[in-house]
């Protein structure tokens, strides 16, 4: 009973059970990446999407599966969102080559599923914050801050584009 096909058969039946039943991202890299965000200047609010907040410097544990965007604020400075989003990297592209190549199918929808294959990029965050003008903090956030308040509620209700915004808050920034 130990001839070559039996060990041969037995062999199939092990790898086919391990590619069947995990990952191989999801084993080695795990479900979850850790977000590093740093500002110039330090001490800044940071609020996520998710609800998470924390000041700068700052780290996070979130899903590899999921976009987040971070908001970054502080007084005085222009205040700076960036969207941070999954995105299949080597390690996680070589995890799912491993389930190809064993037959795992199932193990390789359990790795793209929870997003083992993924890093969030950009990783780390580093944001430089843009003062606002003196004229602008004296006298309560007047025209610029109001003007650049307002430009981001068109662009995040849709009335704009993001290049209109870029275009519309790089001329403000020019006047002061």
């Amino acid at each position: 009973m130990d001839s070559p096909w039996f060990r041969f058969t037995h062999l199939l039946a092990a790898l086919l059970f391990l590619g069947l039943t995990s990952g191989c991202a999801t084993v080695t890299r795990g479900t979850t990446d850790t977000l590093v965000i740093n500002s110039d200047p330090v001490g800044a609010e940071v609020k996520l999407s998710n609800g998470m907040s924390g000041k700068t410097p700052a780290t996070f544990t979130l899903p590899r599966k999921d976009n987040v965007v971070v908001k970054v604020e502080k007084a005085g400075y222009e205040p700076v969102e960036v969207t941070v989003t999954p995105q299949v990297s080597g390690a996680g592209g070589a995890g799912m080559a491993g389930n190809v190549l064993l037959g795992g199918l199932i193990g390789a929808a359990v790795d793209a599923g929870s997003g083992a294959m993924n890093d969030l990029l950009p990783n780390p965050v580093d944001v430089r914050l843009v003062p606002l003008s003196l004229n602008a903090m004296a006298s309560g956030g007047a025209p610029a801050e109001d003007r650049l308040r307002k430009l981001r509620e068109l662009r995040d209700n849709g009335s704009i584009s993001a290049a209109e915004y870029k275009r519309e808050r790089a001329k403000i920034l020019r006047e002061l």
